[in-house]
């Protein structure tokens, strides 16, 4: 075993915004961090590089790039310069970049509902306007995308299309015939896209991911693709992100928005993020396999126990959409298992249109503590009887 991910760890003694948000007595499943601990090389990493003792200015590592080279054209066959990474402290800082250097104010932004609130609202941060269309919901609870509805949905001052893909909250990882489509479209349109991709590598079998931009060269010129190991290998608050961007005038354009504003990782992201990305994989096998045992575990368990809860497939990501809407609940979910079972999960609402009467659930965590959030649920749920 790389890790042991059987064992609760005490981490309302740290800074840990996930679980000093709610009451002490409150179970947090609900911010997209995982209760895992990082991948063995990367505290080894961040420990020598505590080590050394002189903490100044820093430089990504050129060996970086050249691992994300590599990875890219493993991963997906896709080829890129080391040139085409702009590195950055967060892929919500990426997404707002990308808002202020690909459209001027009064364009607009399309966004595919329900989806992450920073996305929803990126728009607004540089004065643009807001263009959404909801994603359909299928009898099994899997997300499709009406192609009549995301064409009307564009507009003769849509500028950009943020993409969410793998998509949260609902857990699609995008096929490549839908990739296509909505390149496609967007090119029809005059569209740049940027791609938020930050679930990238949390995959179930199955479920392949593919980045739009590598599609063809004709994509990848109009396209920011944003990525990061923060989510992957647990290391959120270490703040390491980074766009691809091959085309060199796209990428200077987007370089130039962020002068003044958006600075670099730290010296200890980057050496967080290349001992990740270079030494993480096994880690990442064994989480991905506990990952998919806890999706399956909660899907089954809000079938036997959860009356009214729908749990939608979840191709991709650790977060599960729950559709609360057949529980008779006289309360917003998300109030209701707060109140009544002292389990925090996202509110619907917040993810936008499609959102209502829903709840996001976050299962990257030792089974035991899901457990504890399932049947903590089910004994509130057994109350309204």
């Amino acid at each position: 075993m790389i890790c042991d991910l059987d064992t609760c760890i005490d981490r309302r003694c740290t800074e840990s915004s996930k679980w000093r948000h709610y009451g002490p007595d409150v179970l947090p499943m609900w911010v997209a961090d995982m209760d895992f601990p990082s991948p063995e090389p990367v505290v080894r990493a961040l420990r020598e590089r505590v080590e050394h003792g002189i903490y100044g200015y820093g430089i990504e590592p050129v060996e970086l790039r050249e691992v994300l080279v590599e990875r890219l054209q493993q991963l997906y066959g896709w080829q890129v310069s080391p040139e085409a990474f702009v590195f950055l402290p967060g892929v919500v800082i990426g997404l707002n970049l990308a808002c202020h250097a690909l459209a001027t104010p009064g364009e607009g932004v399309l966004v595919q509902t329900p989806v992450y609130p920073p996305i929803l609202r990126a728009h607004t941060h540089a004065g643009l306007t807001g263009d959404e269309m909801e994603l359909t919901r299928e009898p099994d609870g899997r997300y499709t995308v009406d192609w009549e509805a995301f064409e009307r949905a564009i507009t003769p001052r849509t500028r950009l299309f943020a993409l969410c893909n793998p998509h949260n909250p609902v857990g699609r990882v995008f096929e490549r015939g839908e990739l296509e489509r909505m390149a496609a479209i967007g090119l029809r349109h005059d569209l740049f896209i940027c791609s938020d991709e930050i679930h990238c590598d949390l995959l179930f079998p199955g479920h392949p991911h593919r980045p739009i931009a590598s599609l063809s060269a004709e994509v990848e010129a109009r396209t920011v693709t944003l990525m990061a190991p923060s989510k992957s290998y647990n290391i959120a608050g270490l703040h390491c992100a980074f766009a691809v961007i091959p085309n060199p005038e796209l990428r200077a354009r987007y370089t130039a928005a962020r002068r003044g504003l958006v600075g670099s990782p730290s010296i200890l992201a980057y050496a967080a993020a290349l001992a990740a990305y270079r030494d993480g994989e096994p880690w990442l096998t064994e989480v991905l396999r506990y990952l998919e045992a806890n999706r399956d575990l909660l899907r089954q368990y809000a079938a036997e126990h959860l009356p009214g809860i729908g749990v939608g497939p979840v191709e991709g990501t650790y977060l599960a959409w729950l559709d609360c809407r057949g529980a008779g609940l006289a309360e917003s979910p998300h109030a209701f298992f707060l109140r009544q079972a002292r389990v925090a999960v996202n509110d619907g609402l917040d993810f936008g249109r499609g959102g209502e009467g829903f709840v996001r659930l976050n299962f990257g965590c030792p089974r035991s503590q899901l457990l504890d959030a399932l049947q903590r649920m089910a004994a509130a749920l057994a109350g309204l009887k």
